[in-house]
């Protein structure tokens, strides 16, 4: 049963396979320019709810999507840990592949990073590694980029 909630008017809302009371969402961008788009980022699983406004994405070349569909492309697995980051760090992404064609997305969010008093937050949450994790990508492109999936 795929447990992606996808892309919707307010953003995107990913939940666990394993877990759907595990989650991320993308919510309330807003483009800067062509490039580049500020959105909310908020995480929950029990006991846990952390959210972090103005994340930057670059549309471009490093994005958050193709991080992803490079991910969904390699779906027959691989070894150790994947990262992706935010140019800021405040946003952070981990893949690990587990036999069952799985992916464990670790998603960290890391505001204030450099000042006293941050604070990290992170969940993990399992999609199949082939479409249900190329989907998370196109709705997450659909997202940054401002076009209704």
């Amino acid at each position: 049963m795929t447990y992606l909630d996808g892309a919707e008017e307010s953003g995107v809302t990913l939940r666990c396979l394993d877990n759907r009371a595990v989650g991320i969402q993308f919510s309330d961008r807003s483009l800067v320019d062509a490039d580049c788009a500020h959105y909310a980022v908020e995480l929950w699983a029990p006991g846990l709810s952390s959210r972090v406004d103005g994340v930057v994405a670059w549309i471009r070349d490093a994005d958050l999507a193709s991080f992803l569909d490079r991910l969904a492309a390699d779906f027959h697995g691989w070894d150790g840990a994947r990262t992706w980051h935010t140019i800021d760090e405040d946003l952070a992404l981990s893949a690990v592949f587990r036999s069952g064609g799985h992916v464990g997305l670790t998603w960290t969010l890391r505001p204030w990073r450099t000042f006293p008093g941050s604070w990290t937050a992170s969940v993990t949450i399992w999609l199949e590694a082939g479409e249900q994790l190329a989907a998370a990508a196109s709705d997450i492109r659909h997202f940054l980029e401002g076009n209704p999936s």
